[in-house]
């Protein structure tokens, strides 16, 4: 069954379970060859099958990704990915954050194999930029999500309404109206990303 938001931009949500449930496996090989498709799997086995970002978004999120890239370069402690990875996370979902950044010993600790794959591990740090046909809502279940998941550290950046929520482990959220920016705290120490390439 499929169900559709009202939007033609929404995310489309195809209903599997219990009808069909593939494996992990199968998940990673439906996605290669769907590579087109920005494809997640629900923890209960069904799909979210994403529209392409828009220009002005995708912009965004180059500049996001590349302060946090610049950053890891100098670290050296870790590892940062972009919105085209996925992630398997403890609760079965397949997930794939705008930005990421992972621990090195932690993603030294997987085999070959899992680092080719949907990695079985939740980063450290996770980012969500909403674009403007985003559902606040289901960006902040999945944020939560992440947070349930084992993610020590979250942004949800929403551009529309320039605000910042922060997800932390073990705290409540904490929203932030038009910050100039948001440093990585105890998780990203040093990291300073600014807004104003986003906004």
């Amino acid at each position: 069954m499929l169900s559709t938001a009202t939007s033609s931009s929404a995310p489309l949500l195809v209903r599997l379970h219990p009808v069909v449930n593939m494996t992990d496996a199968q998940f990673f090989d439906f996605c290669q060859l769907n590579r087109e498709l920005h494809i997640e799997r629900t923890a209960t086995g069904d799909l979210i099958i994403m529209p392409p970002t828009g220009s002005a978004t995708g912009g965004r999120n180059f500049k996001l990704t590349q302060q946090l890239a610049n950053w890891t370069d100098q670290d050296g402690t870790g590892i940062g990915f972009d919105s085209s990875t996925g992630f398997t996370l403890s609760n079965g979902a397949q997930r794939s954050p705008d930005a990421a950044w992972i621990k090195l010993d932690r993603w030294n600790q997987l085999t070959e194999d899992q680092q080719e794959r949907f990695a079985p591990i939740s980063p450290d740090f996770v980012v969500e930029l909403r674009s403007p046909s985003d559902s606040l809502t289901d960006l902040q279940a999945k944020m939560q999500e992440y947070i349930e998941n084992g993610i020590q550290l979250g942004w949800l950046i929403d551009r529309p309404q320039r605000q910042v929520f922060i997800y932390r482990a073990n705290a409540s959220v904490e929203q932030l109206d038009n910050p100039d920016s948001l440093n990585g705290e105890s998780v990203l120490p040093g990291f300073v990303l600014d807004l104003s390439k986003i906004w």
